[in-house]
């Protein structure tokens, strides 16, 4: 009976041995890495909404895996040099910002919270401010007005920010009443998704034709064709 409890025993320290040193190298299900820092190497939730945003934009062509690869890093890089940040392929506070993605989480997008014709509305007033920018540029004309749906000294709706007296030369010459085109309504809905590629600004304006000696004053966070973007 004392042998057979021993050998017994023995089996299972034998087994409880080999389970240990197995699981000294499974590969690992997924490294934990918040939006915080994302580079080669990072798996998860975060790193699939940077692929898909990416891809939407045409910087990436790759699988929406959840992978951050030697795909995933060229995408990266090629969106940073496009919009003037700098080219390490790590995706840190200043890219999320630009992607649209808060860190901590995978995404602060915002489309669904806002109706279809929201979105129609958003779209008009970037053809009418911008349809002679590149997309990065509509964008960014779109990402101010939801910044100011956001900030306390704005009106907090889409139609309340846009109609705002004498808040857009497009509502004021009556350019907001022209048929955007599908650039424009991409722009919309990506700026809506989140892409913020002013940082936070709240204004924008053209150097060459502003005649506000106030809007100088605020502090620019980014140049982008024609438009000075500013908080």
């Amino acid at each position: 009976m004392k042998k057979t409890v021993k050998a017994a025993a023995l089996v299972m320290m034998t087994l409880l041995v080999g389970i240990c040193a197995a699981g000294a190298y499974l590969p690992q299900s997924g490294t934990q890495v918040s939006a915080a820092t994302l580079r080669k190497g990072s798996t998860g939730s975060a790193v699939r909404t940077m692929q898909q945003k990416l891809k939407n934009w045409g910087y990436y062509k790759g699988s929406v895996d959840g992978i951050f690869g030697s795909q995933t890093l060229e995408a990266v890089k090629y969106f940073q040099r496009k919009n003037g940040l700098s080219v390490d392929g790590i995706v840190g506070v200043k890219t999320l910002a630009a992607l649209g993605m808060s860190s901590g989480s995978g995404d602060s997008g915002v489309t669904g919270s806002y109706s279809s014709s929201d979105v129609a509305l958003l779209a008009r007033l970037i053809y009418g401010e911008a349809r002679g920018e590149s997309y990065v540029g509509q964008v960014a004309v779109g990402a101010v007005v939801m910044n100011r749906i956001k900030s306390p000294s704005f009106p907090n709706t889409m139609s309340g920010v846009i109609y705002q007296r004498y808040a857009f030369t497009a509502v004021d010459d009556g350019q907001i009443n022209l048929t955007p085109d599908a650039t424009a309504k991409k722009a919309a809905q990506d700026a809506m998704n989140g892409w913020d590629p002013t940082y936070g600004a709240i204004y924008y304006y053209n150097p060459a034709t502003a005649t506000s000696s106030w809007i100088f004053s605020r502090t620019t966070t980014v140049t982008i064709g024609n438009h000075v973007f500013a908080k």
